[in-house]
C-alpha cells in the first residue's frame, strides 16, 4: 500500500501570493513623492496639507496593491495596520515639533547660572535672572500635594475596591468621577474662598497645594482602583486561607502586586499638577525673590514664571519663559524615569 506525499511544489501552492516585506517602505516613499507632485501642482504651500495627501495615498495605495496581489481579505488587514501607522505618525509629529522646538530655543540661555539664581536683581527687560525660586517654589507646592493626596488616594481606592458597598461606596465613586473633570481654575476659587476669604490665611505656596490635591486625589484614586481590581482574587483567597489578616493581605499581598501601576497612576496625577498655573495665580501669586517658606507670602513656580515671562513681551524674557518649559518638561521626563525604576524595584519577582 502506497503512502501519498506532498512534493514542496505542491505545499508551496497551498499558499497564496505575497507581498515583500518591503512593499510598505516602498509605497510609503511613492506616497510621499506623489503627494509632494499634486501639493507642486496645486499650488499648496502647507506642508500639513501635502501630508494629509500622502497619508491618504498610502492608505488607499496599500489596499489597492495588496487587494490585487493577496486578495481583498488581506487587503483589508493591510488596511487597518497602515490606518494604525498613520495615526501614530499624526500623533508623534505634534509631539516631536513641540519637544524640539522647546529644545531649539530653550538651550539660549539655559546653564548653571540660570539654574541657581533668581530674578530678585534683574529686571524683565534686561538679560540674565534665573529660575531657582521658581523650582524651589515648584518643588514645595507640588511635594505638598503629593504628601497629601497619595496616602488619601491610596486608602480611599482601597476602600472602594476591598471593603466598599453599598450607597457610601457608590457615593464616593461618583464624586470621585464628578472631581476628574473639575476644571483647575475652580479649585483654585474653592480654596481662594474657603482659606482665604473665609479662614483670612493668606495667600502662600501651602494654599496653592490644596488647591492641586483637588485635582490631583480623584486621579490617584481611580488609576490605583483599576490596578488593584486587576489583582487575581485567587491571591486574596490564598492568604486569607492561611489565616492572614485583611488588611495584612493588603498591605503584604494585594499592594506589592499593584505598586507597579498605582506608581505610573501617581506620576501621571503628579504631571498633571505641576504644570497648572491657573491656581498658582490665584492663590500663590508670584515674586521674584527666593521664599522657601510655603507657609508664608507669596512664591514662585515654573509655570507661574513662564506664564509672567512670556506676558512680559521682550526678547531676553521670551528665551527665560522657553527655557522655563524646557526644565519643566525634564522635571516631568525625570519624575517618570524615576517612577519606572520604582515599579520595576517594588515589583514582585517573577519565575522561578
Amino acid at each position: 500500500m502506497s503512502h501519498a506525499t506532498i512534493t514542496p511544489k505542491s505545499a508551496s501552492s497551498l499558499h497564496g501570493a505575497r507581498l515583500p516585506k518591503w512593499y510598505a517602505a516602498a509605497v510609503a516613499a511613492g506616497s510621499i513623492a506623489l503627494g509632494l507632485g499634486i501639493s507642486t501642482v496645486a499650488g499648496l504651500h502647507s506642508s500639513i496639507q501635502w501630508a494629509l495627501i500622502a497619508a491618504l495615498l498610502f492608505i488607499f495605495g496599500s489596499y489597492a496593491l495588496s487587494a490585487v496581489v493577496e486578495g481583498k481579505r488581506q487587503a483589508k488587514d493591510r488596511t487597518a495596520t497602515s490606518l494604525v501607522w498613520v495615526s501614530f505618525i499624526i500623533a508623534v509629529i505634534p509631539l516631536a515639533s513641540l519637544i524640539w522646538e522647546t529644545v531649539k530655543k530653550g538651550v539660549k540661555v539655559l546653564d548653571g547660572f540660570f539654574l541657581t539664581h533668581s530674578m530678585g536683581v534683574v529686571a524683565d527687560q534686561e538679560p540674565g535672572g534665573g529660575i531657582y525660586h521658581a523650582i524651589l517654589g515648584t518643588l514645595e507646592q507640588v511635594g505638598i500635594a503629593t504628601l497629601i493626596s497619595v496616602p488619601l488616594g491610596i486608602l480611599t481606592a482601597i476602600y472602594l475596591v476591598e471593603y466598599g458597598r453599598g450607597k457610601l461606596a457608590q457615593a464616593v465613586t461618583y464624586f470621585v468621577d464628578v472631581m476628574t473633570g473639575i476644571p483647575s481654575i475652580v479649585a483654585g476659587l474653592f480654596i481662594l474662598s474657603l482659606w482665604i476669604i473665609m479662614l483670612d490665611m493668606g495667600y502662600s505656596g501651602f494654599a496653592g497645594s490644596l488647591a492641586l490635591c483637588i485635582l490631583m486625589i480623584p486621579i490617584v484614586v481611580r488609576s490605583t482602583e483599576e490596578m488593584l481590581k486587576l489583582v487575581p482574587n485567587e491571591l486574596r483567597e490564598a492568604s486569607l486561607a492561611l489565616g492572614i489578616p485583611k488588611w495584612r493581605t493588603i498591605l503584604k499581598v494585594v499592594l506589592p502586586t499593584s505598586i507597579g501601576g498605582i506608581v505610573n497612576g501617581v506620576m501621571l496625577a503628579i504631571a498633571r499638577i505641576t504644570g497648572e498655573t491657573a491656581p498658582v495665580l490665584l492663590l500663590v501669586w508670584g515674586t521674584a525673590t527666593i521664599n522657601a517658606n510655603p507657609f508664608d507670602g507669596p512664591q514662585a513656580s515654573l509655570p507661574m514664571y513662564i506664564y509672567l515671562q512670556y506676558n512680559n513681551g521682550s526678547e531676553p524674557a521670551y528665551d527665560r519663559a522657553w527655557a522655563a518649559a524646557l526644565t519643566l518638561i525634564a522635571f516631568i521626563m525625570i519624575l517618570n524615569l524615576a517612577a519606572r525604576g520604582i515599579a520595576r524595584w517594588k515589583a514582585p519577582k517573577t519565575g522561578r
